[in-house]
């Protein structure tokens, strides 16, 4: 083998994937500052621009997704997209010659890793679901090593190849030495009030947005304070909104968080979607959750990494279309419940997985080394 050690990272389409394998490279580049590493993703999808933000060289493919149902005739076309990315992925692979492949999952990996396999470079799968995704499962029978966040993923993987080594999480939330107090003032809240912080991804979701807009009064009379990023895709028309209807003078609205280390440190309850990142972060922190999961996500798989903290009294959830009537005082309850809140910070820590990105990187170095396909 090269004494460098030169890996290739694959996947995207969203920052769920993204984040990921972002983590992954950096603790791969902590512990091998030699390494040189690739990315490679889909034309037109966040990665790239998110990657080269990160300080990495990203690659793009022509790959996109299948449309429903599978015999549209557009698919003809998604499928020659898919030959030409196979085709390119192994250009790149050439030219770059890595010892070892990482998908993340996302249309690109698929492409990516199914081209190395072929050319026997040893391929490694990062799995962020309770419910694996279809790229993923596709690679079942190539990837050398799968590294999963929940039990049970034999369903989909091989028992011999899986590692349970949870999901990679932002470092700025754990090495943040924030007070409550400090978080609190950023905000503009009382230290004496307990505090929900409700959100739904950087650009929002619609159901938990007007579950908060059809309970502003619950809000105002609730005792409570409450710290709500709406999404910048919403923003505008929630602000029209809240100056017909009158903003609760309890509730800080903002479009984005940039410190979210801040906002978990002053939630004493948090209420959002069920994305596997979230939830890591969740888990690591202690953080007491309630969860309405997307509807709007391949195979259900929100319902299913919420269920996963559920049947082990983690979280609470509320389904999507339930979430209107039930959420905010569901959430309202819950806060005010100090011994569910202790019950919930103490099942979702035992959840918690620390140190999943450096342990995967430590594996990805370990089959490069290697320097075979695993049998």
């Amino acid at each position: 083998m090269e004494k460098e050690l030169r890996v290739i990272v694959s996947g995207g389409g969203t920052g769920g994937h993204i984040f990921p394998a972002v983590s992954i490279a950096n603790a791969v580049k902590a512990l091998r500052p030699d390494a040189k590493i690739l990315f490679v993703g889909a034309e037109g999808r966040m990665e790239m621009q998110r990657v080269p933000a990160a300080g990495y060289e990203i690659k793009g493919l022509p790959i996109r997704g299948l449309y429903r149902p599978l015999w549209k005739p557009a698919n003809v076309g998604v499928a020659i997209d898919y030959l030409k990315s196979k085709w390119m992925a192994r250009k790149i692979l050439r030219q770059f010659r890595p010892q070892v492949a990482v998908g993340v999952g996302g249309y690109a990996s698929s492409a990516t890793l199914g081209a190395a396999y072929d050319m026997h470079i040893p391929c490694l799968v990062q799995e962020q679901n309770s419910y694996a995704g279809l790229t993923n499962k596709r690679l079942a029978g190539k990837a050398a090593k799968f590294c999963v966040a929940y039990e049970g993923m034999e369903r989909f993987f091989p028992k011999e190849k899986i590692m349970l080594t949870g999901n990679p999480v932002r470092q700025d939330l754990l090495a943040s030495k924030v007070t409550r107090e400090e978080a609190l003032a950023s905000f503009g809240l009382d230290p004496q009030k307990q505090t929900v912080l409700i959100v739904g991804g950087s650009l929002g979701a619609r159901t938990i947005n007007e579950s908060v807009l059809q309970h502003l009064q619950d809000i105002a009379d609730s005792g409570l304070q409450f710290i709500w990023q709406t999404g910048k895709y919403y923003s505008a028309e929630i602000a029209r909104r809240l100056e017909a209807e009158g903003k609760p003078a309890n509730l800080v609205v903002t479009d984005f968080i940039a410190d979210m280390a801040a906002a978990y440190r002053a939630a004493d309850l948090v209420v959002s979607r069920a994305g596997a990142g979230s939830i890591s972060e969740f888990c690591l922190l202690g953080k007491p959750v309630i969860l309405v999961p997307s509807p709007n996500v391949a195979e259900d798989h929100q319902t299913k990494n919420a269920m996963a903290l559920v049947d082990r009294k983690a979280a609470l959830y509320v389904k999507d279309s339930e979430a209107p009537e039930k959420l905010v005082r569901l959430a309202v309850e819950t806060v005010k419940d100090g011994q569910l809140l202790a019950s919930l910070h103490e099942h979702i820590l035992q959840m918690a997985l620390p140190n999943s990105a450096e342990i995967i990187a430590q594996e990805v170095i370990r089959l490069a080394e290697e320097g075979k396909q695993a049998s």
